[in-house]
């Protein structure tokens, strides 16, 4: 595989895990009829950005996961206050837009002081116009513009925190349910891609050659049907064929095998230390039946997940920075899986999303089992916890991952450097 069809791949696992984690978020929002304000990929400073309908979706610099936010979440940076001028534009007698600068540039508005206002439950504004009060309808969907950048405002039944528990509760576990579901499809089409390994089959096949390994220096390649080694045949034994290789370990070995059709006398020499030469046999393989694949991927579900939670334990129990991968290891680890195959790197896409589904889930501050933690206390005290109060934690625990990220991302690169 090239290395531009590699890098490809890479990016769009990444897109793909992260997109349909924050899409689970964003659609259930929207369902619950909360504002959307942003889609984003990424964090950081924008690279693209475009408005589509009330939601504006965005590609940011740092490629370490993303976010939607939703109106009610957090602090609106542009708010309108009595006593300031402004300019309101109507339409069937709604105020549509209203401007808080470049007042004297803007045509067929209405220019006075705010008198008061109510854009979350009465929507409304009360303008002085030269010495005239008017009161003016705000439409439910009208946009305050300031610096070039419209923001559009959100009524108390659009936002976040006035929804039910059920519904902001969906909105936040949706994120980590989409990975699971995505992660339970892409183990199916491994083993689609992959086959079953046929019964009482009759041939070993190369699936896969280690790069600059003795097997690849000779010459034997992906997809290689081996008839014979040392002039024996080999038939469908794969355990006497690894038998062979290993029993003749710094010895050459006249190894036969079938590719498209014609036999091809291959000469290699297993290494002198381990008795391999690189290369990962197969069976012949079948295709898998529909049960047989929800089966597949039910099973290695649930033995992934108990490996995630053993490397949580282990992690916890000896903390070393050398075992927490960041950005850059784990897109190392991806480009190299990517280079054995659509397959196997759909096997580990698989394996990715699992993980962000139980990581999003852990009750860390910032996280998306930290904010069920908060809904489930208020559920069982019939009230909310302080929202200045969940905000704070929230945010010295987005403070925390990113320092965290910032120091894993340095070792990466440092141990990239040294190797």
């Amino acid at each position: 595989m090239g290395n531009l069809q590699v890098a490809l791949l890479t990016i769009f696992m990444f897109f793909l895990l992260v997109s349909l984690h924050e899409w689970g978020h964003y659609y259930f929002a929207r369902r619950a009829g909360i504002l959307v304000r942003e889609f984003a990929i990424g964090f950081g400073p924008k690279l693209f950005s475009v408005k589509k309908g009330e939601t504006r979706y965005t590609l940011r610099l740092l490629p370490i996961g993303g976010f939607v936010r939703m109106a009610g979440e957090d602090p609106e940076i542009v708010e309108v206050q009595p006593g300031q001028t402004v300019a309101l534009r109507v339409k069937d007698d709604q105020v549509t837009r209203i401007y808080l600068d470049r007042l004297d540039e803007r045509s067929d508005v209405m220019r006075g002081e705010v008198k008061s206002l109510d854009l979350e439950k009465g929507l409304f504004v009360t303008l002085d116009i030269d010495g005239d009060i008017e009161r003016y309808s705000v439409h439910p969907q009208a946009q305050i513009i300031a610096k070039g950048r419209e923001t559009q405002i959100a009524p108390i039944d659009r936002q976040f925190g006035h929804k039910t528990v059920g519904q902001r509760a969906l909105s936040i576990f949706a994120g980590p349910v989409m990975n699971f579901v995505l992660a339970f499809v892409l183990f199916a089409l491994y083993l689609v891609m992959q086959g079953v390994p046929l019964e009482n089959s009759s041939k070993v096949f190369i699936s896969r050659v280690v790069e600059d390994a003795p097997a690849e220096q000779s010459g034997i390649e992906k997809g290689d049907w081996v008839k014979s080694i040392n002039g024996e045949p080999i038939g469908g034994d794969l355990n006497a064929m690894v038998e062979k290789i290993s029993a003749s370990a710094g010895k050459p070995l006249q190894i036969v095998v079938d590719r498209d059709g014609v036999e091809l006398p291959i000469k290699v020499t297993p290494d002198s230390e381990t008795g391999k030469i690189g290369i990962y046999p197969i069976g012949e393989m079948r295709a898998p039946g529909a049960l047989e694949t929800i089966r597949f991927s039910g099973e290695t579900m649930v033995e992934m997940t108990k490996r995630i939670f053993e490397g949580f334990q282990k992690l916890i129990r000896d903390f070393n920075l050398d075992d927490v991968g960041g950005p850059v290891k784990t897109t190392q680890v991806t480009v190299e899986i990517a280079q054995q195959g659509v397959a196997q790197l759909t096997l580990w896409a698989g394996i990715l999303s699992l993980y962000l589904g139980i990581f999003n889930l852990l009750p860390i501050p910032a996280l998306d089992g930290s904010r069920l933690l908060f809904l489930g206390l208020e559920a069982v005290r019939g009230k909310p916890v302080d929202p200045n109060r969940e905000s704070m934690v929230h945010l010295v625990g987005f403070a925390m991952l990113m320092l965290l990220m910032i120091v894993v991302t340095y070792n990466d690169i440092v141990g990239l450097v040294r190797n």
